[in-house]
């Protein structure tokens, strides 16, 4: 599925099975970050030669009232990391200049996503390729620097998304605090 320069073909890069919505609440008073909710899909893409795909879409800044409202939210970015970092996992990182990230429908906790990506940033093939998957949520985790209690971050969390139906699950790394569906 290679083409004529050795990179992949965008035939290559289709939805390989459900995959992971999630949100990050995070600040960081260093650089003078406030605290912003910002959110993330992880799309399994079928192997290619055997090999896993990913595709990443990390810091989408969607406007959510509720978790489990979320059909039709949508967001377009221009540019790398302006603020959406769009990035296809297959044999190392590789980078989308221009992303566009929709929310087609919502069935509880799962919802089903529309990405179209463009400007092949550091050689991975296609110029431009689109996918659709169904991605489960899989909560949120809050690390703010003012926040020491599972408490005072679900507090911090309702003033930016209902919370209600979210319940607090162990965060592995042991540096955050983590909640879920329950």
């Amino acid at each position: 599925m290679a083409d004529d320069k050795g990179g992949l073909e965008a035939c290559a890069l289709v939805a390989g099975g459900d995959g992971v919505w999630s949100g990050l609440l995070f600040d960081n008073p260093v650089v003078g970050l406030p605290a912003a909710l910002t959110w993330t899909c992880v799309v399994p893409l079928a192997p290619v030669e055997g090999e896993p795909v990913v595709l990443d879409l990390d810091w989408l800044p969607w406007a959510v009232a509720d978790w489990r409202s979320v059909a039709g939210l949508e967001v377009v970015c221009g540019s790398f990391a302006e603020p959406v970092e769009a990035s296809v996992r297959w044999r190392g990182h590789h980078r989308y200049d221009r992303v566009s990230v929709r929310v087609v429908e919502q069935r509880g906790a799962r919802v089903r996503v529309a990405a179209t990506l463009s400007g092949d940033l550091d050689g991975l093939g296609p110029d431009e390729f689109s996918v659709e998957s169904w991605l489960v949520f899989s909560g949120v985790t809050v690390q703010l620097s003012e926040v020491g209690s599972a408490g005072a971050a679900l507090a911090r969390l309702g003033e930016f998304v209902e919370v209600s139906g979210l319940v607090e699950v162990a965060d592995p790394r042991g540096i955050a605090f983590r909640f879920a569906p329950g």
